[in-house]
């Protein structure tokens, strides 16, 4: 199986890796990973070991670089960004691969990208992860044009709006476009539609940070779904949560529970 491969996705250029089990033959369930904003596929899991655990627990694992991120295109019209857009991104990615169904697995940006996902195309499917992600979610919010404006700023110290700051550093960490992130950012305004929640009958996890202050509590959101739940990790941020052993082990309690 491939890794560090790439596809076109309507006529973007988009990184990902595809990889299996030891010894697997092909037989391991699909689970896709999309990461968050201003990170990519190797900041988000790879280099917290969400890919060596999975691989693990027997799943094959296919992780995307999100577009305008990691070593994937870098378009800068917003229009490019829309969540819908990037949900298709991943449907794509799941043909290109001949996969007819798996699991979703998102982080913040990937878990808006998951909810669009489930909603628009519910056949490609099984259930999904949905972290870093909650009430605030429900909510329409200023923090991409003010995130997009820090990221735009000449220096990172002439940045005085703390959202756009926190995301204007940690976007130099990981050495991505910086106008394409902005662009990105301003997309991300518009609140979910809690109609299209309610029609997702997938099993549904969310989890977030218990000191998230990006996202808010995960439960407003759980309950949006008819198959909804809610996992909160306890002193745990937005940035911490991911590499949080207690985050691990309820994605894999959930997904055996749900027999995935």
């Amino acid at each position: 199986m491939p890794t560090g491969a790439t596809f076109d996705s309507d006529g973007v250029r988009l990184a990902y890796d595809d990889l299996v089990p030891e010894g697997d033959g092909g037989a391991a369930a699909p689970i896709v990973l999309v990461h968050g904003f201003a990170s990519s596929r190797h900041e988000n899991w790879r280099n917290r070991d969400w890919d060596d655990t999975l691989l693990e627990a027997g799943r094959r694992v296919i992780a995307l670089d999100c577009r305008g991120h990691g070593e994937s295109e870098n378009p800068h019209d917003p229009a490019a960004y829309e969540t819908d857009v990037m949900a298709a991104d991943v449907v794509r990615l799941l043909k290109h691969l001949e996969i007819e169904t798996a699991d979703f697995l998102g982080y913040s940006m990937g878990g808006r990208i998951g909810t669009e996902a489930l909603y628009r195309h519910p056949e490609r499917f099984n259930a999904g992860v949905l972290a870093g992600i909650g009430a605030a979610t429900l909510e329409p919010s200023d923090a991409g044009d003010r995130i997009a404006d820090g990221l735009l700023a000449d220096d990172a110290e002439d940045v005085t709006d703390p959202i756009g700051k926190r995301f204007r550093l940690f976007a130099e960490t990981t050495d991505n476009d910086l106008e394409a992130l902005a662009a990105c950012a301003r997309t991300r305004t518009a609140p979910a539609d809690w109609d299209e929640i309610a029609q997702v009958e997938h099993p549904v996890l969310i989890v977030a940070g218990e000191h998230d202050d990006i996202t808010g509590d995960p439960e407003p959101l759980a309950d949006g779904f008819p198959n909804g739940e809610a996992v909160v990790v306890d002193d745990a941020d937005h940035l911490t949560t991911v590499p949080d052993e207690r985050f691990t082990a309820a994605v894999l309690e959930f997904l055996e529970r749900e027999g995935l």
